[in-house]
This record gives C-alpha cells, structure tokens and sequence, in this order.
C-alpha cells in the first residue's frame, strides 16, 4: 500500500502524519517546541527547533506506522506562515532566530509607511494591508540588524524564506530554494494579479530580488528529500500555508464556501473564485490554492489569539492544567456575569489591525473567579469569528446569514467552544469527522500530483460531517452580547480601524 507523508510544522509544535491511499491517517508524531519572547511584543523560534522537531516526528511517523520506506510516494509540507528566515546559501547557517508571524516589532516601522501613503499600492497588488504580521517588514529588519547582509543578499550569498522553503531547503540538501502560491502571497512582497514578485515594493523596502526563493503551484515538484533522511529520496509534491492547507482539506472549493480554522489563533478564509476581491472592511485578499498556474483567491480574517488563549489560561494564570479542562471551568460560570476578555496580548488582528493594543478584561466584580474568566476566554474566540463574518458578509454578497462554517483545528474537539461559537454567528458550525484537515490538506495536494488521490471534486465528495452545531442563543442576548464585546474592544483599540 502506498502512503503519503504530511509535515505540519506549526507555531508552537510540528506534527507528521502518514495517509494511506484512502486518505486515512494511519501514523502521527507530534513534539513542541519553545517560543521565545526576547521583548514585550516580539516572538521568535530557534530554527534548529523547527527542522529538529520535523525531522523527528517525520521520522517517528514512518516508524510507527511501520511502512517501508519505498511505500511513501510523496512528501506534503503545510506551515506556520509569515514567520520569516533568513540564512546562508553556503553554510545553512541562519542570521539570528526566525521572526514569528505574531511579532510585531516593526510596528512603528510599519506606521511610517502607512503614514507616507503606501499602504493603497501595497494593498492593490498583493491583497494584503501594511501590518507587522507579514513577513516583509520582518526581512527588512533582519537586513536591517546585521551589517551587510543587504550587499550579501544582493550578491545572493544570503537567502529569504517561510517555514516552507527553509525545511524544503532542509530536506533537499540546500538543492532547491522555492516556495508555493499561497505562502508567497503572505510575505507583503507577492503581485497576487500578476503572479510575481513585485518590483516596486522591493524598491521600497531596499530587499535584494536575488534572495527571494522560486514560486510554484501548491502541486507542484518541489525536489526530493536527501535519501539518508529517511532511507530513500521521496518527492515533495504539495505546499500550502496552514490556512489554505484546511481550506483544501475542508473541500471548501467552491465560490461562497467558508471555513475556520481554531488554532494558535484563528483564520478564516472565504473562497472568492477565480477572481480576488478588494475588502471595504480591513480584510485580506489572498491566494486560496493554486492549482495547474491558476490561483482561487479568498477574503481571509485573522484572528492572533485563539487557541493561545487557553494556553494562557494553562500558562499564565494557571487556573486549569489542560487544555479540556477550560471547557469544565467555563461550563461552571455564573451566567449572570457578563465578563469580556479581549486578548490582544500581541494587538489585534482583522478587522481592526491595532499592533499596539495589549489585553484586557471588562466587567469583572468581586465574585468574579477562575469559572468566569475561562468563559471570557472562550467566548472571546466566538466573539472574534464573528467581527471576521460580519465583515465578510459586507464583503461578499453571497454570504448570506445561513451560510454554513466548517470548522477545524484543535479548539474544536470543545462543543461547549463550538456551540458558542454558533450561538454568537448566529449560523450553523460544521466540525467535520477528520479533525487532522491542515494535514489532509497537504497530503491531498501531494498525493494528487503523485496521482495517487483524487482531483478536486471527488475529493469535495469524500467530506462527512462529524457533528454540526446549530444555534442556541435568543437573537435578542446573542445581539446584546455581541454589543458588550464592540463596546470591550473599543475601550482597548489605540486607534480607529482604518486609521
């Protein structure tokens, strides 16, 4: 039997998963790794832990799901996206930490572009607005923070990539140096209309075009894995960003369909078609998946902290020692409490894009305790997912309020998580039965091009429904508490949205 091999390498741990013809997954390793907070809004990764923790758990897929090494057709990598690298071609050697997509140093430096009438170029030909998050400013800081690196990079001694060109880069030995569509189009440096990498904003962020890594289709070859990796070459054959990687294990291809995604934070991309769509509301045009040279294109909403949120729960306050027990303590809450946690322990995301707002929690008393707080942590994830529906739905004619959400992504073995989240979108929240779609994901765009899966539509036919969540809440306290949460936010933003 064949197989396919899936690399997640997420922000705060990196998975493989070993698929069998039939899409099943058979075999998973998982380690995590440390972040690294060296200031207060910065966020780094050590990138020995991200090629470590993957050549690992690959590895520990392989042997537990005791395949010989020749029955693995193909390698499908999804990841962290945004988070910004750079090393030496000669040496691998990388020029301090990777920048997280969560770090938000260049703020300032961001505003300074804004503030200069950039952002409306920017934002016309790459969908993207002008934020910390994306991984431009990022490189431009590392450049920046080492003498000369700009003159090696020009020279091309120094190379520039995501998480997905650094461990192809890995895997292969230093022999291939490319990216796909959908992380290129993350960086704030990609013409999502024209395919390429755009020459005016290069010029206005000073970064060398030579440094920048090839772009291909999400099913693409991509090279091969150096045969002592894993006792034999195996072809790398898909790419995707996390995000557009669920979007393609959610089957989410046509036009209107949606999906969420619940991790570290939270995503949601609503696929457009062929044509992109310009947001009136502070939301992202993206590449969905790229497929044969012709992109989909999404609206996407960002969301920084989702899942993040219980870790600080586990981490931080320590009022819960797992993840699931956040469930039991919200479920304890008194409902008369009407407690709003805004997590903006690194700003806030869409629609608002405030880099420099930091957390808070409103309405709390004296009886206010550990079970209130919990809730307010959880229904701040509900409360998000809807500022990015209500400003895709002035987006996208289409979306109407029925509309279903699928869902995937570690918050969504919570019903009590899911069911608020529908009772506060006011629309029913599909969770599907293979819980692992970022995975799938990525191991459908390989094992397609290896022609062992099946192309898009018969694929989209395979999708099942594990349970869907309908809503519960009276319109008139889901309107009410959703009130609370604007009047919460806007007591924490610095600045107006669009400002």
């Amino acid at each position: 039997m064949k197989h396919v091999l899936a690399i997640d390498q997420g922000t705060t741990s990196t998975r493989a998963i070993l698929f069998d013809e039939a899409m099943r997954a058979v075999a998973s390793a998982q380690e995590e790794f440390p972040q690294h907070y060296p200031r207060s809004g910065w966020v780094e990764h050590d990138p020995g832990d991200i090629w470590g923790t993957t050549a690992a758990v690959a590895q520990g897929a392989i042997e537990r799901g005791g395949v010989a090494h020749g029955d693995i057709v193909a390698i499908g990598i999804t990841n962290q996206r945004e988070t910004t690298l750079v090393w030496e071609r000669d040496t691998g050697r990388t020029l301090g930490r990777a920048i997280v997509w969560q770090d938000r140093r260049t703020a300032a430096y961001c505003g300074e572009l804004r503030a200069a009438g950039h952002e409306p170029m920017v934002t016309a030909r790459t969908g993207l607005i002008i934020d910390p998050y994306f991984s431009a400013t990022k490189l431009k800081w590392i450049l920046d923070d080492h003498d000369g690196a700009s003159a090696r990079a020009a020279r091309g001694e120094l190379l520039f990539g995501t998480v997905d060109t650094y461990l192809i880069w890995r895997l292969t030995g230093g022999a291939v140096h490319v990216t796909d569509a959908t992380n290129a189009c993350r960086t704030m440096l990609y013409n999502i209309h024209e395919g390429r990498w755009d020459e005016e904003i290069l010029r206005l962020l000073d970064i060398p075009a030579a440094m920048l890594p090839e772009v291909r289709d999400c099913a693409a070859e991509f090279g091969t894995s150096r045969p002592e990796l894993f006792g034999h070459a195996i072809p790398i054959l898909g790419v995707a960003g996390d995000q557009q990687a669920a979007t393609c294990g959610q089957a989410c291809f046509q036009p209107g369909m949606l999906k969420s995604t619940y991790g570290t934070g939270c995503f949601a991309l609503l696929n457009t078609g062929p044509t992109p769509v310009t947001s009136r509301n502070r939301l992202l045009g993206t590449i969905a998946y790229q497929l044969d040279g012709q992109p989909t294109y999404a609206l996407e909403g960002s969301i920084f902290i989702a899942g993040a949120v219980v870790q600080w729960l586990r981490d931080g306050l320590k009022i819960i020692r797992s993840a699931p027990e956040s469930q039991t303590l919200a479920e304890a809450a008194d409902p008369a409490q009407d407690v709003y946690l805004v997590p903006a322990f690194t700003g806030l995301g869409a629609p608002y894009w405030d880099p420099d707002c930091r957390g808070a929690i409103f309405g709390i008393t004296r009886n206010t305790g550990a079970a209130e707080l919990a809730r307010a942590a959880l229904e701040s994830v509900a409360y998000q997912t809807r500022d990015l529906l209500e400003a895709m739905r002035g987006d996208w004619s289409d979306d109407g309020a029925g509309s279903v959400l699928r869902v995937d992504g570690g918050m969504v073995a919570s019903d009590f998580a899911m069911q608020g989240i529908a009772d506060i979108v006011g629309r029913p929240v599909d969770r599907p039965k293979v819980a692992e779609t970022t995975a799938l994901g990525a191991a459908w765009l390989a094992g397609m091009r290896a022609g062992l899966y099946p192309g898009p539509d018969e694929f989209a036919r395979g999708w099942a429904l594990d349970r869907r969540f309908e809503p519960q809440m009276d319109a008139g306290r889901r309107e009410a508490k959703y009130a609370g949460w604007r009047d919460a936010v806007d007591r924490t933003l610095t600045r107006r949205p669009g400002a």
